[in-house]
């Protein structure tokens, strides 16, 4: 493992972004493009970080440093230059019942666990696994964190004070009403207008660096009474300081850590590779997903160590980044780097922002990252994809990313068994070379899904005394695939006839023969080497 990961550096330090294209490198309007994403990004980062800490129930710099930390090294030795990554809603919704049962250390050495975990699905590549993740669940996945993050901005439009954490996250407190909230709704309007109207007249300075500080110098210069950023909490703090959990070191403490660690990593790993993929195709890279779960890992593995809480790639801010022009690992490492200089020395001037100005970026935002398109496509797709889009969105919404994805995966994949259930069936003919044999061709793949309809295929009693069935058209996958053919082959016995194998593939002769129903060689099917008179095989009928 240990090996790994300083590979992981090696190729992140010594070696270029093999994907960047020419306009993308590192020249001195590529670094001013990069530096203002990454002021931008550091700028939203700061509320989501605070209000993410108090949904978990921690101290709001344990937000502030988890944003840092974890933004610093994924921007580092990330998989794909342009994300992201900070504390998050989805892992501070999981952290909340911890914190509130064990206190906070323990939340520490979950996150070290977590960490832990996140490195060793990296070391195994297990990230590839995300391309089994179909379209459809993208779309929903999309869609579903498109509401959320729009959901996250209704708490900026209550009384500053009056929220509370509820223990499930950030609830009650008393909505503005009057002139507070149609002025705050005036000011977030106005940040949405310039962002939409600033590429239009300038690209000097990206959209939302340009609403915030507009916005921002309106109602700084004329004293308007709006919440502030500094009215959520002071983000004035220190250097973030080594520290190892207090917690005991025993099987008590690792059982009360080990179900939180598992859920945080997967929910992790999940954001992380879906937000990979997401950004890869904005900027048109592809790969990276096992280096990216080291990157996570690694960061949140030094995070718990210097107390903070965690977390994984954050959609919003990886889209403000990339509509920001922020397309190389500048973007994030300047992003994490101005946050580490709000909490040391700039906190007075940022806690000056209005929150409205933050709400209409990420309302942008919002706009941006749902799937407009998938509305359309719902009437034109198969109705379990249309589903699936639908139910990954509400699961998302409802419960969390990681459960979202999950659901929509297995519903797809039972949609997908089922209709390749449906698919097998078989073509009867007499065979050219034996005289008054019959010729079963089978056509679809032969697995758990059809290995009931295969059965059906075969009339045993007015079939003649040999019987071959080729698999030229057809794959045999399973196990319950095997017993089907067994189970064939046995009521052929029991009639007194002949039953014969052909033209498997040879991946599908290897599974048999693995499972004992095989010989290896075959005189029957010169050209593949593979086909098998079933009854001498097994024992089961007479000779060939």
């Amino acid at each position: 493992m240990k090996k790994a990961i300083l590979a992981a550096f090696a190729s992140r330090l010594t070696m270029p972004d093999l994907q960047l294209m020419p306009e993308e490198r590192l020249t001195v309007s590529r670094l001013r493009i990069e530096v203002l994403a990454g002021l931008t990004v550091a700028l939203a980062l700061v509320p989501e970080a605070v209000a993410f800490a108090f949904v978990a129930g921690v101290h709001p710099l344990v937000g502030l440093y988890a944003a840092f930390i974890v933004g610093l090294i994924t921007a580092l030795i990330g998989g794909r230059p342009g994300m992201i990554s900070g504390a998050t809603g989805a892992l501070a919704v999981v952290m909340v019942a911890l914190v509130a049962q064990h206190g906070v250390e323990y939340l520490f050495a979950t996150v070290v666990l977590m960490g832990l975990m996140q490195i060793f699905a990296g070391v195994m590549h297990w990230g590839k696994f995300i391309r089994l993740v179909p379209h459809p669940v993208m779309l929903g996945f999309v869609n579903g964190l498109a509401i959320v993050i729009f959901l996250a901005q209704m708490s900026q439009f209550k009384v500053p004070g009056s929220i509370v954490n509820t223990g499930h996250g950030m609830g009650g407190g008393e909505w503005l009403s009057g002139m507070p909230l149609y002025l705050m709704l005036v000011l977030v309007g106005c940040t949405m207008v310039i962002i939409w109207g600033m590429p239009r007249i300038t690209k000097l300075i990206p959209a939302p660096l340009a609403g915030i500080g507009i916005v921002a110098a309106v109602v700084i210069g004329f004293g308007l009474d709006v919440p502030r950023v500094g009215d959520l909490a002071s983000i004035k703090g220190g250097l973030p300081t080594w520290h190892i959990p207090m917690v005991p070191l025993n099987l008590e403490t690792f059982e009360i850590i080990l179900p939180y660690a598992v859920i945080l990593a997967a929910i992790g790993l999940i954001e992380s590779l879906l937000t990979l993929n997401l950004v890869g195709e904005m900027t048109g890279k592809r790969g990276g997903a096992s280096q990216e779960c080291i990157a996570q890992g690694l960061s949140n593995t030094v995070c718990g160590f210097f107390g903070g809480m965690g977390g994984c790639a954050m959609i919003g801010q990886s889209m403000i980044n990339v509509k920001s022009g922020g397309r190389t690992r500048v973007a994030g490492i300047v992003a994490a780097l101005f946050l580490l200089i709000f909490i040391l020395f700039a906190a007075p001037m940022i806690e000056l922002i209005p929150l409205a100005a933050l709400v209409g970026v990420m309302f942008m935002v919002v706009i941006g990252t749902f799937a407009w398109n998938s509305l359309t496509i719902l009437r034109k797709v198969p109705l379990t994809d249309a589903m699936v889009i639908v139910l990954v969105t509400v699961v998302t919404v409802k419960y969390d990313l990681a459960i979202a994805v999950v659901v929509g995966v297995i519903v797809s994949a039972l949609a997908y068994s089922w209709n390749n259930a449906k698919r097998i069936h078989a073509i009867r003919r007499e065979s050219v070379t034996e005289t008054g044999a019959e010729v079963y061709e089978i056509q679809g793949p032969l697995f758990f899904g059809s290995a009931e309809g295969f059965a059906e295929l075969f009339d045993v009693a007015n079939d003649p005394d040999v019987v071959i069935v080729d698999f030229a058209e057809s794959r045999v996958v399973d196990q319950s695939a095997l017993q089907a053919i067994e189970a064939v082959a046995g009521k052929y016995e029991a009639a007194g006839k002949q039953i014969k194998l052909r033209h498997l593939s040879r991946d599908c002769h290897r599974l048999l023969t693995k499972a004992g129903h095989l010989m290896v060689d075959s005189d029957d099917d010169p050209d593949y080497e593979i086909a098998v008179d079933y009854g001498v095989r097994t024992g089961i009928l007479g000779g060939h």
